[in-house]
């Protein structure tokens, strides 16, 4: 008896170390491992831009930029497929691993040659399409998350190990999906040809965060993979080699960590905010129309937009003091209320979209039939709103009377027939009253230039 309870503690520490040993094999980098020269040959073949890989990368990045340009997630896709822009980056982090000075130089000199030439060729790109509207697809490169981090990190991660087999597998180009290296960088020609530097930096700033941790991962594999370090004839030489590779390293690492932290600490503040407007912002008479964050290290804003009744300031008071329990110590709460002179707008566009809603209630049978008409209408509602100055400066070139022109859509009640519609109302003022032949005249052409079949056209 004694016997068989002296034997257990042996036989599970066998069974741990076996379980030790079968998690070991399985999880062996070491296991289908390339020679470690041929990896590296294999990232030096990768890192140059000239000749035909430059070309490569041009035409990539007009294809991006196109994709960008059309919110089209699917050429996007396909551009960053194409694009070589991998392979300096991990030639940096390469370097660094096997104290390689020449490859550094190397490296940096022709990741700077991509992004140069990147930047210019979606500049060149965007200063001439006639699509100017920033889409989806490229808003979303222009602010970098905790989460962009994160995918640089592991999609590096992927990239060297795969880079590392002896049978190369697909995962580099998932990388460069997963890591969008290429969309940042014609987001940021987007900022250059339309002179928006928030985008600009936003886009080139999410481009740097992802290009670091990439060669951080690349860097720490080949360190732990133990790859063989470039070895000097002279050890002055090596130390002086060591010395600037791992300046370098730490001019790379401790900002990235710091860059990394700002992003962490702004996304948990957003998060909060979040929570905090939909906890605290909700009243019965009154209802949050917009919101606006603005994250400072410093000191933070939200502003909120509110339509319906009015509260006092006791309640905003109050709110101001509750942001302390959301671990917003550092923040401004700005409320706009109906009739500040800043919700006006959004309260006639809700009003518009609600009567045009109880109008055709009885014509829409489905959620997706009611975002198609609440899309196209405001569409139109938009559409009209943009032509206005344009149509008033047309005017004022054949009618030099003219002092003010204004055009809405608007719903007019037919009381006789007990029904309403929704026609193109015009107002014009002029110096002097026209005849009756140039209202017409006016008329007729307001219809030809809105596509319209009717022009309500008011006179004064």
């Amino acid at each position: 008896m004694n016997q068989q309870k002296e034997n257990e503690p042996v036989g599970i520490r066998k069974n741990i170390l076996m379980a030790l040993l079968f998690f070991k094999d399985r999880f062996d980098l070491h296991e289908g491992k390339e020679d470690e020269l041929e990896t590296i040959d294999y990232v030096k073949k990768n890192i140059e831009f000239k000749g035909a890989n430059l070309w490569i990368l041009i035409f990539a990045i007009f294809v991006a930029s196109v994709g960008l340009n059309v919110n089209s997630t699917a050429v996007i896709i396909g551009a960053m497929l194409i694009s070589p822009l991998m392979g300096p980056i991990m030639g940096i982090g390469m370097a660094a691993g096997i104290n390689d000075f020449e490859l550094l130089q190397r490296s940096l000199k022709n990741l700077g040659i991509a992004v140069l030439i990147s930047i210019l060729t979606s500049t060149l790109y965007f200063s001439f399409t006639p699509l100017d509207e920033a889409q989806s697809e490229l808003l979303a490169r222009t602010e970098p998350s905790i989460w962009d981090v994160l995918i640089a990190l592991f999609g590096g991660l992927a990239g060297i190990v795969a880079g590392s087999r002896k049978e190369k597998s697909n995962a580099i180009p998932g990388v460069a999906i997963a890591t969008a290296l290429m969309p940042p960088l014609c987001t940021a020609g987007y900022g250059l040809a339309t002179g928006n530097l928030y985008y600009f930096f936003g886009a080139f700033y999410l481009f740097f965060i992802n290009s670091v941790f990439i060669s951080l991962s690349t860097y720490l594999i080949v360190r732990f993979m133990n790859f063989p370090k470039k070895e000097f004839l002279d050890p002055k030489r090596e130390q002086t080699v060591k010395r600037y590779i791992t300046i370098f390293t730490l001019l790379t690492v401790i900002p990235s960590v710091y860059l990394a932290y700002n992003i962490v600490t702004r996304t948990f503040w957003e998060r909060s905010a979040k929570e905090f407007i939909k906890t605290e912002m909700d009243f019965p008479r009154t209802q949050v129309i917009a919101s606006n964050l603005v994250y400072s290290s410093d000191s933070s804003g939200i502003e909120i937009s509110l339509i319906g009744e009015r509260i006092d300031d006791d309640e905003i008071q109050r709110l101001q003091n509750k942001l302390k329990v959301f671990s917003l110590d550092k923040t401004h709460l700005k409320i706009k209320q109906s009739g500040d002179g800043g919700t006006d707008l959004n309260m006639l566009r809700s009003d518009i979209l609600k009567d045009l809603y109880e109008r055709n209630e009885l014509l829409i049978q489905n959620k997706d039939q009611k975002i198609s008409f609440l899309e196209n209408e405001l569409s139109q509602y938009a559409e009209s709103s943009k032509q206005v100055m344009d149509l008033a400066k047309e005017a004022k070139i054949n009618h030099s009377g003219l002092e003010s022109f204004s055009l809405n859509r608007a719903v007019v009640a037919d009381i006789t027939q007990n029904k309403q519609d929704t026609v193109l109302m015009a107002y014009a003022k002029f110096r002097q009253r026209p005849n009756n032949q140039e209202i017409i005249r006016f008329q007729d052409w307001l219809k030809i230039r809105t596509k319209a079949d009717t022009v309500s056209l008011i006179i004064q």
